[in-house]
């Protein structure tokens, strides 16, 4: 029976050499020129035709003895030329073509389903007749996003171009002897109270919050960004109308040093335009300035920044027992904002934002 085991093993494999394969093996390690991998195989070669031992092989240099044999029998096959090229692979699936891609792309870019409102992976495999894993590698190569969809506003105003003009030259070349401030109110931040803690962060869980709240009523923030310091002045109010933007005025007009211009970038809201906010600019004798931007062009106004920064990092995930306490974590806020130093950078041109306009109109 022992015999019979015997006899159904593998032979080792031991390669047939001639004296020119064993000096040309011998001169391609020498040449240090081939790769590791070829060079591995023509050890293994030249130690077993030396006599060593396939597991000796195998323990010097680190590879299986089952390796050893299957090299020893490619150079019985097919001699040193065998060692020194990888066998080919049989080929796997058609690669898709360009012309499949470019229909795919078209389709997606201007057609629409009969029953929906834009293409799933699914829908498009069916309509082109490949597999849907397929159709999702299309379109990540030509970073096709038919499941999202961005909302965008253009202006209106007529005198888009003159108000564009005027804002974005503040930004790049302030008014000597002046100081320009980007204001706004951000209105109805609303003081909610989780029903239950808030669960801290652990590894593979984020931090945990209930979906439902108690609500301890709302605050306006009135915020004016200094464009040069990156300095925020900072007032909550219950309400904002327009006497409350007069009164934040007036807390500019006593914050900021006597004799200088105060250049106020601010949006199209009526309680900014009300007749007794014109009567007190009036008042001020050219102390304010103020500077509207164009209708829908809100991203035109440097402070939405400094809003989603402060609502994104302290108002969005807090928990407040009462309207008092949310007023005084965004003053806090401010505080720590201004002592950061941090400021905003505005750097393209009237003209480079007109280009981007009209490339994205004609588009």
């Amino acid at each position: 029976m022992i015999y019979d085991k015997l006899l159904d093993m593998p032979r080792l494999q031991v390669p047939k050499t001639t004296e020119s394969d064993m000096e040309l093996m011998e001169q391609l390690l020498k040449q240090g020129q081939i790769q590791h991998k070829f060079a591995q195989r023509v050890q293994v070669v030249l130690n077993r035709a030396r006599g060593k031992s396939t597991s000796d092989i195998a323990e010097f240099l680190g590879i299986d003895p089952v390796t050893v044999s299957r090299y020893v029998k490619r150079f019985n096959e097919g001699g040193v030329h065998a060692l020194l090229t990888d066998k080919t692979r049989k080929p796997g699936k058609k690669p898709i073509s360009t012309a499949v891609k470019n229909e795919v792309t078209r389709i997606v870019c201007q057609e629409k389903p009969k029953n929906a409102t834009h293409w799933s992976t699914r829908e498009l495999a069916k309509r082109v007749g490949i597999s849907h894993n397929a159709v999702s590698q299309i379109l990540r190569e030509r970073n096709l996003k038919p499941h999202q969809v961005k909302g965008f506003q253009l202006s209106n105003d007529p005198e888009f171009s003159q108000k564009l003009e005027d804002v974005v030259g503040l930004y790049l070349e302030p008014p000597e002897n002046s100081i320009v401030f980007s204001v706004d109110e951000k209105s109805q931040i609303q003081a909610l109270e989780r029903t239950q803690p808030i669960l801290p962060i652990r590894p593979g869980v984020p931090e945990r919050q209930t979906h439902d709240y108690h609500r301890h009523g709302t605050t306006t923030l009135y915020a004016a960004l200094n464009v040069v310091t990156g300095r925020v002045i900072g007032d909550c109010n219950d309400t904002h109308k327009g006497e409350d933007f007069i009164s934040f005025l007036k807390l500019l007009d006593r914050k900021t040093p006597k004799g200088k211009v105060l250049h106020i970038i601010a949006d199209n809201y009526s309680a900014h335009k009300t007749k007794e906010v014109k009567a007190y600019v009036a008042s001020k004798n050219g102390r304010f300035v103020i500077h509207f931007i164009p209708t829908h062009s809100s991203w035109l106004n440097l402070v939405e920044r400094f809003f989603a920064e402060i609502t994104n990092k302290r108002i969005r995930r807090g928990s407040w027992t009462g309207k008092k306490q949310l007023e005084k974590a965004i003053l806090d806020y401010i505080h720590e904002w201004n002592e950061s130093k941090r400021r905003f950078v505005w750097t393209k041109t009237a003209g480079e934002i007109m280009d981007s306009i009209e490339k994205a109109t004609s588009a």
